[in-house]
């Protein structure tokens, strides 16, 4: 389990990063590099990292279902992700 605070750090990256999404293409557009310069830091979608939407955990992250390997297989072994079984052979 993560820490509170790094789950709310990413989450307020990922609110500033919508805000300054429009302003950024823009200043893009126009190839006003020093523009770019003078936004935050934090409102660059590279400093984004994913993390699971249960646990918080940073690593081993499946895009597909936006959970960690660890929570997806609790999971998926419990049943609650549909159209998921455990393979064997």
């Amino acid at each position: 389990m993560a820490k509170e605070s790094m789950k709310a750090r990413e989450r307020k990256r990922a609110k500033m990063v919508a805000k300054y999404a429009a302003k950024r293409k823009a200043l893009l557009e126009a190839g006003d590099y020093e523009g770019l310069q003078k936004l935050p830091k934090n409102a660059s979608p590279v400093r984004l990292h994913n993390r699971c939407q249960l646990t918080g955990r940073p690593r081993g992250y499946m895009r597909q279902f936006g959970i960690s390997r660890v929570t997806f297989r609790e999971m998926a072994l419990e049943g609650k992700i549909p159209g998921v079984k455990k393979a064997s052979w």
